[in-house]
């Protein structure tokens, strides 16, 4: 199995297989009350991809977010060690993980790699670090 690891980038049919398995799990969102489906496909550093989709609840409280599932998924797997994550929303709508996700995302890796679509049919990549650069961390001073 291939191992990835934040020092080096990762390969384009990486990225590009990713965001394919993030497309598919969008495919199986269940979103009937914002009409935004969205798919993530986060990658473990042993190289085992992760999906899964949004799931809405009328309470909206309720409602799961794609990225914070596929994160569920990893460590229910018993990995900790993400390296990169996919995210697919509506076709041709680049989509960022909101504010939750990051917080989540960035509890497991802060410098991940996230892949979107850039609305335009090809990928963007940003280090999570740029999308969100001061995650709250356990025990931080809050002076």
């Amino acid at each position: 199995m291939r191992e990835f690891t934040q020092k080096a980038p990762l390969p384009v049919e990486v990225l590009k297989g990713l965001m394919a398995e993030a497309r598919g799990a969008r495919d199986k969102a269940y979103a009937p009350y914002s009409g935004f489906p969205v798919g993530a496909a986060v990658l473990s550093g042993d190289g085992v991809v992760f999906r899964a989709c949004n799931v809405e609840n009328g309470s909206y409280g309720l409602s799961v977010c794609a990225e914070r599932n596929a994160v569920s998924m990893l460590v229910a797997s018993g990995r900790v060690n993400p390296v990169a994550i996919a995210v697919a929303g509506p076709p041709g709508v680049p989509c960022t993980p909101c504010g939750a996700c990051r917080q989540v995302l960035a509890e497991f890796n802060p410098s991940m790699a996230v892949v979107l679509e850039d609305g335009k049919g090809g990928l963007e990549v940003v280090s999570l670090e740029d999308l969100f650069p001061r995650p709250f961390q356990l025990g931080e001073s809050r002076g």
